[in-house]
């Protein structure tokens, strides 16, 4: 894992959490018990914080930060930020789900149950309510979820947090070459 300390913070791991050895947290940060970061993605909480719920998956290549004194990363509880995904200086509640290649700017909120398909671009300042799913760039609301991609959100963090227990044995994953 590449945990740095930044000035005088230090990142907070909750238990269980999973760091891909690649994956880079640093400064003022904390990670909720059982929450993932995956291959090639960035925890930056350098000129403000994030917080990271517990559950909560962050895909490969992914990018977290903030806006210095104006806007720090809030993330929730069992929520899935898909490969490649960019958050800056927002908020995402419980369950909020962000696709593939999706990023989300400054002063962002997303609802639970809120849903940002893959592709998508969330302009500063913009909200998806609770149980709507945005797509485009810029992202415009489209449609409520259906009761089957509400129950993937449910199904994809326990997936994930499932998936990193394996990651993190290492008798399952070991390096064979360097």
């Amino acid at each position: 894992m590449a945990i740095y300390k930044y000035q005088d913070k230090s990142p907070e791991l909750g238990r269980d959490c999973y760091v891909a050895e690649d994956a880079r947290v640093i400064g003022d940060v904390k990670l909720g018990t059982g929450s993932s970061v995956w291959w090639g993605s960035t925890i930056r909480g350098d000129v403000h914080h994030i917080r990271i719920g517990e559950y909560t998956n962050i895909q490969d290549m992914s990018m977290i930060h903030v806006t210095g004194g104006k806007f720090p990363t809030v993330i929730g509880n069992h929520c899935t930020l898909g490969h490649r995904v960019t958050i800056h200086g927002a908020f995402l509640h419980d369950h909020a789900f962000v696709g593939i290649g999706s990023t989300v700017m400054d002063g962002c909120e997303i609802e639970p149950f809120g849903f940002l398909a893959a592709g998508s671009m969330l302009t500063p300042g913009k909200k998806i309510p609770s149980g709507m799913m945005f797509m485009g760039s810029p992202a415009r609301a489209v449609r409520e979820i259906t009761d089957q991609e509400r129950e993937m959100i449910v199904k994809t963090a326990e997936k994930y947090h499932h998936l990193s227990r394996q990651y993190a044995d290492p008798s399952q994953v070991r390096k064979i070459q360097s």
